[in-house]
């Protein structure tokens, strides 16, 4: 494993582990599973684990199996504060007790304010009091380093950068994203301030892998060096000095097995003109067919009026580039074939999502797009016969 250092000197692990996407199972985490890739995590030299409140039984998962196998000692973790959910100090105060018991630990490595949105944002926070939160917090070794998790514009990134003496941040980026999002521009920003740069969506939640169209897939083979989708998007982030840490949301043996190799053998400004001019032909190739830029992130969920707003983007891409059908199918079993309709013709307009994506996507806009497009006569008379038969 290689390892990139924070801002005190300490050494990250290359590739982070990413702990939302645990295999599941009865309706939780499979707990065996989780410990299993954990530890072998740990044993091929990775060392930062991120996690976060609001992430269903992540948080409890890993400090169970940390405690289990005495291996606190041997790991950072990276925990958010879900600042949106927070009115007062005394709510600070007791989310961050509930971060302690759920981890099992007396002290949390890298603390992030979850998805920071702008500094108007941050502003609030201080008037409720989080600065003298994270001062007493820092003294006390209760947090080591504090940091921020952004999804947003460029230019409202650095000003967060500047808006604090941070220790560290996070933001959304690979060779999609490289000038949207905080972007490349915004990653050297940090970096030029002295800032440790977490990455998160490398693989923009598995679209650069498991839904590239078939003219991205055939550029990447016929180049002449054979790697993976995945094996190039990580390189491409690896490649980059800015970048500190490459977070991936890893539930099986096989991926991170994959990705130790991938982070093991990567070398600082290892790819040349040859190989960026490939990834920005796959760049276009994945843009000529992509309806909406959405990452399946969820955070305009849930919906007032419960539409998959996730799922019906995925299914209005999947049409452009696989095919009407295959979108019509993935709609239909997302949101028709349920027990209660997840439809997008359930929308009002309320806008309560748009005011959460990070994408800065027309929400409304898309979804009417959507439905013209998905929720035609065939759609509305499947739907019918769900309904009259109860297939749900």
């Amino acid at each position: 494993m290689k390892y990139r250092k924070d801002k005190y000197g300490n050494e990250i692990s290359a590739l982070g582990f990413g702990c939302m996407r645990f295999q599941r199972s009865g309706g939780g985490i499979d707990m065996a599973e989780a410990e299993r890739e954990l530890l072998a995590a740990i044993d091929a030299g990775v060392n930062y684990f991120d996690t976060a409140y609001i992430y269903p039984g992540s948080e409890a998962a890993i400090g169970e199996i940390f405690a289990k196998n005495n291996v606190r000692e041997k790991v950072y973790i990276a925990t958010k504060l879900p600042h949106y959910l927070i009115k007062s100090r005394e709510g600070m105060e007791r989310l961050f007790a509930e971060h302690l018991k759920r981890l099992k630990t007396d002290y949390i490595d890298y603390y992030l304010m979850h998805m920071l949105t702008d500094v108007h944002t941050w502003e609030k926070l201080k008037k409720l009091g989080i600065l003298e939160f994270l001062e007493e917090k820092k003294a006390s070794g209760a947090i080591r380093q504090i940091g921020f998790s952004y999804h947003g514009n460029t230019d409202m990134f650095c000003k967060l950068v500047d808006a604090y003496d941070w220790d560290f941040c996070q933001i959304q980026y690979n060779y999609m994203d490289e000038h949207s999002q905080a972007g490349r521009k915004g990653l050297q920003y940090a970096h030029q301030k002295g800032l440790p740069v977490i990455i998160m969506e490398p693989l923009r939640g598995g679209k650069l892998v498991n839904r590239l169209p078939q003219e991205a897939l055939d550029i990447f083979d016929r180049y002449p060096v054979k790697r993976t989708p995945a094996q190039w998007a990580f390189r491409w982030l690896w490649n980059q000095k800015e970048v500190t840490c490459v977070l991936s949301g890893m539930n099986s043996m096989e991926m991170l097995a994959d990705n130790v190799q991938t982070a093991s053998t990567t070398q600082i400004g290892e790819l040349g003109r040859e190989e960026e001019q490939m990834l920005s032909q796959v760049v276009a190739a994945i843009n000529s067919n992509m309806k909406v830029g959405c990452t399946g992130c969820g955070y305009c969920m849930p919906c007032p009026k419960g539409v998959d707003i996730p799922g019906a983007f995925a299914a209005y891409n999947r049409m452009a580039s696989e095919g009407k059908f295959a979108g019509l199918k993935e709609h239909f079993m997302c949101s028709a074939a349920r027990q209660k309709s997840t439809a997008v013709s359930n929308c009002i307009g309320c806008g309560k999502c748009e005011s959460h994506c990070p994408q800065g996507i027309q929400i409304r806009k898309e979804l009417k797009n959507v439905e013209k497009a998905l929720e035609g006569p065939l759609y509305k008379t499947a739907r019918k016969v769900v309904e009259l038969f109860k297939l749900y």
